[in-house]
């Protein structure tokens, strides 16, 4: 199994939206990521975001780009900002399909890092606005790996 961790767009200000939707730079970056990925043919199955706006425009923008055939979902459990990630952690056992998470900061860190090293104060990945890892699932259920991470500005414009 693969799972890859996103951190949304850029969003525009509290100050010029209080819900902090995604900015026009934040949906251009989300939709080269998202060309990006449907080149690497990744197979996604599903995409649950925190359900904040702006966690949610990123989703949808993957899923379009993607393709049909994905599930878009608010999470079931806790995917905000300052959510613990042992909830995550516990749900992913139960899952068996290649899946993204959109969330935020500081949670997307902190859950690389628990997956990957078992300590998630370890800085693993520096999620950028936009940014994507890919996290591999070692054999017999063994741990994750860090395949990749890559964001927005390491594709150009």
């Amino acid at each position: 199994m693969q799972l890859y961790i996103a951190r949304h767009g850029l969003a525009v200000s509290k100050d010029e939206d209080p819900n902090c939707p995604l900015s026009k730079t934040g949906q251009r970056d989300i939709a080269r990521m998202a060309s990006f990925l449907a080149r690497t043919c990744p197979s996604i199955k599903r995409i649950i975001h925190s359900g904040k706006i702006r966690a949610a425009q990123t989703a949808l923008i993957y899923s379009e780009t993607l393709g049909p055939g994905r599930i878009v979902e608010e999470a079931s459990v806790g995917l905000a900002p300052g959510d613990p990630t042992g909830p995550v952690i516990s749900a992913l056992s139960g899952w068996n399909e290649d899946t993204m998470l959109v969330s935020h900061l500081p949670l997307v860190g902190k859950l690389v890092a628990r997956l990957v090293s078992g300590d998630e104060s370890r800085d693993i990945v520096k999620f950028h606005t936009g940014a994507v890892t890919c996290l591999r699932q070692a054999e017999g259920n063994r741990g994750w790996t860090l395949a990749w991470a890559v964001g927005p500005d390491l594709l150009g414009s």
